[in-house]
């Protein structure tokens, strides 16, 4: 019978790349794989066609001679494909990965794997993330148990190895052609028995608890920031190393300042005549109180600069400014006298008529 071409067999060009040669011998592989068509013999054919096809052409030497030659090129024997090991599913478990149980005997007992990581959400003032706080949190999670040191079993007792699989934590069975691994149903994958479960964790190798622990947030954090704390997740099984402690800060809202990046806003009312004639006004700052200059005929939204008066940046170099919007407040009321010197004001400045105008403009621009 004459062998069929492997890039036709994979359904690939012939300059095909080496991805594009595993995902199409995967996607074959999945579709003619003896557990979804068990007692299928032309689907075991199949897919050992397929597994002939990729382990010649993902050699790029034997890839070269079939190119150039043919199937004479990578086989002189009549019998079909050389190399081929009956057991596929440890030569191509890189591609495949774990679907249906594929390379299981790579993997190790009772190996240490790291724990889980951990978030907690925690809310500062706007002070404290501007200036940086110590504070406490309790933390609930899985820790290694200290009496078996994770295996679950009695530290006195300990653990055997499974019958079943002889440790490995996978057993082979044969399915015509292939041999095909599963996990351990016996110790689910372990490799190993518990004798006799630990009595603090009662065979898990963990337990749960709550953790108090004191963190330093440094100055200049903002809503959002997220602090790393290494090795205070939870425990890791089997007697792996913890996961990590992610703390999210969110901050509260100031009611005087606000902030962009590094810097701060905020805003102060002065009063006409401060305006008008220039003076001293005082201005709150995250520090303290600190006075600023208004220059003569300042005008309402005009915004003085504070430099180095903002928040410190996180990496430790400068500090923002503080920028101070002014808002010329206009009474709402005016007493007799008041009223008397605006029309004055007014009248200096022109006629009757313009001095009601412009007495009405003042009031709107101040308003």
């Amino acid at each position: 019978m004459q062998k069929r071409d492997y890039y036709e067999i994979l359904g690939v060009r012939k300059d095909s790349s080496e991805q594009e040669l595993k995902s199409a011998y995967r996607k074959l592989a999945i579709q003619h794989h003896p557990d979804k068509n068990a007692g299928d013999k032309e689907a075991e054919e199949k897919f050992k066609e397929g597994a002939e096809a990729y382990s010649v052409l993902s050699d790029p030497d034997q890839r070269a001679r079939y190119d150039r030659f043919g199937h004479a090129g990578v086989n002189s024997s009549a019998g079909g494909f050389q190399g081929f090991d009956p057991d596929v599913f440890s030569d191509f478990s890189d591609i495949l990965g774990d679907f249906f149980g594929f390379g299981g005997s790579r993997r190790q007992p009772n190996q240490p794997r790291r724990g889980a990581d951990l978030r907690y959400d925690l809310e500062i003032n706007f002070m404290e993330a501007v200036a940086g706080v110590k504070t406490k949190i309790k933390i609930p999670r899985q820790e290694t148990c200290k009496s078996c040191r994770g295996t679950g079993a009695d530290p006195k007792e300990g653990l055997s190895t499974c019958t079943a699989c002889q440790g490995q934590g996978s057993v082979r069975y044969q399915q015509g052609f292939f041999t095909i691994r599963r996990t351990c149903s016996t110790c689910q994958g372990q490799g190993q028995l518990i004798k006799k479960a630990c009595s603090q964790c009662r065979g898990k190798g963990q337990v749960r608890k709550e953790k108090v622990l004191e963190i330093k947030i440094p100055a200049g954090v903002d809503q959002g920031s997220r602090l790393r704390i290494m090795g205070e997740g939870e425990g890791g099984p089997n007697g792996g190393p913890s996961g990590d402690l992610y703390v999210v800060l969110s901050v509260e809202e100031h009611p005087f300042f606000q902030r962009q990046d590094n810097n701060i806003y905020c805003e102060i009312p002065i009063s006409f005549s401060q305006a008008a004639l220039g003076g001293e006004t005082t201005v709150p700052t995250l520090e303290k109180p600190e006075k600023i200059k208004i220059p003569a005929g300042t005008q309402s939204d005009t915004v003085f600069r504070l430099k180095g008066r903002g928040i410190v940046s996180l990496n430790g170099y400068g500090k923002g400014d503080q920028l101070v919007r002014v808002k010329v407040a206009t009474p709402k009321k005016l007493t007799k006298e008041q009223k008397e010197l605006f029309e004055q004001l007014a009248a200096i400045s022109g006629d009757a008529e313009e001095s009601s105008s412009l007495f009405e403009k003042v009031k709107e621009i101040l308003t």
